[in-house]
């Protein structure tokens, strides 16, 4: 390991990944998953407790960027969020039964 790299990791500094629209979404979606109880707790390892109003609040989110960016999006970007959305749906639907 490099002087620089031991410096910033006894420090606690770390580079965070460029934002971009994918890492955007990305990031809202990844939120929803543990709204819903899918994902769990970075700290603890466990499944948090599921609020699926917040969590269809998100979707909804979700869907108001979707709709407000269209046209401008390209290809990868708009299938995407349209995956995203289907899966964050299907999620839904089987933790709301």
């Amino acid at each position: 390991m490099a002087a620089d790299e031991s410096d910033e990791s006894e420090q606690g500094v770390r580079e965070m990944p460029r934002v971009d629209f994918s890492t955007f979404v990305l990031s809202l979606g990844t939120t929803a998953l543990y709204q819903l109880g899918v994902v769990p707790d970075l700290e603890s390892g466990k499944a948090g407790e599921a609020d699926p109003l917040v969590a269809q609040q998100t979707i909804d989110t979700l869907e108001m960027l979707r709709e407000k960016t269209c046209g401008n999006l390209d290809d990868e970007e708009r299938n995407l969020i349209d995956s995203l959305l289907y899966e964050l749906r299907m999620r839904f639907v089987e933790r709301t039964r």
